[in-house]
């Protein structure tokens, strides 16, 4: 099998100084909603800024390079084990260049691996391709940053607000149904302002189970902000909550304005008869994402 190391390097660079385009056009649209002068625009014209000079340099987009989720998808023939060993020294590489902070820490001594390797960090998810798929190997990265992971939540329905307190405009109570997803994600939205640097994007799993269900919600947030989600139910909601959170006033960095969120991406799994759960994973405005395929000896990036 041959050595990857330093195209996981490069998936890697990308991720981390280069915004997706969709993320930035999605970004310089919700500039253009603003009112001119107000501290949204300029919230978001420093953004702007920011992704320019990161692309130019090759700098993080953000000081705060999150943590590392690989999701790959190979081909039978290769080794798993190799190439989980093959990112892991990309990710020592990676951080030993600056394209990532050390952020690795040992809950228990509070000491930083310093090398961006730890128990269970980064996180990976492996999934077997078909044998007759045109590539070789797959790697999407996502690099989920602290302070908008701060911020995601998890609700278990039936939910009633006034029962469990806050700081929402009203009281309400959620059943189990799409409606009662929209009203706790709402809820999430609003509860959470500024604190994860707004406009944000919404990775959301319905069902699953509580640990799933955050898997289920991060794995949303690999998609296209252009995508149509397959499902007209999901597709409907998502719109709904886009232009309901949007409603909400939040703004950018939680400084009032038009946009509080520029995407929703919703995802629907089985469930237990007895659980409902609706598990939001926010993401800031900095959605790092970055795709490396390998077919043969051809290795491409997006």
């Amino acid at each position: 099998m041959r050595d990857l190391t330093e195209s996981a390097v490069e998936l890697i660079r990308r991720a981390a100084t280069d915004l997706p385009a969709d993320v930035e056009a999605a970004l310089r649209r919700a500039r253009d909603r603003e009112d001119t002068g107000s501290a949204a625009e300029g919230a978001l014209d420093t953004v702007l800024e920011n992704v320019a000079i990161a692309r130019q340099n090759a700098t993080p987009i953000c000081q705060d390079t999150g943590v590392p989720i690989f999701k790959v998808r190979y081909r039978p023939a290769l080794n798993p084990r190799q190439l989980r060993q093959q990112i892991l020294a990309a990710v020592v590489e990676a951080t030993e260049r600056s394209y990532l902070r050390p952020n690795a820490v040992d809950p228990i001594t509070g000491r930083n691996s310093g090398n961006n390797l730890g128990r269970g960090f980064p996180t990976f998810h492996f999934e077997v391709g078909h044998q007759g798929d045109d590539l070789d190997l797959k790697v999407d990265l996502l690099l989920k940053g602290g302070g908008s992971e701060n911020v995601g939540a998890q609700y278990k329905l039936p939910y009633s607000r006034a029962a469990d307190g806050g700081a929402s405009p009203a009281s309400f109570d959620a059943g189990r149904d799409l409606d009662g997803v929209r009203k706790v994600v709402l809820d999430a939205v609003y509860r959470a302002q500024g604190k994860g640097c707004a406009p944000g994007v919404l990775g959301i799993a319905i069902g699953g189970d509580r640990g799933s269900g955050y898997v289920h919600a991060k794995e949303q947030l690999f998609r296209s902000l252009n995508d149509v989600n397959p499902e007209p139910s999901l597709a409907d909601l998502e719109d709904e909550l886009l232009r309901d959170a949007n409603a909400l006033g939040v703004g950018p960095m939680g400084f009032g304005g038009k946009t509080t969120l520029f995407g929703v991406k919703i995802g629907a799994y089985h469930r237990l008869p007895a659980c409902y759960f609706v598990s939001i994973a926010y993401n800031c405005w900095a959605l790092r994402r970055a795709t490396m395929t390998v077919h043969g000896q051809e290795v491409s990036f997006q």
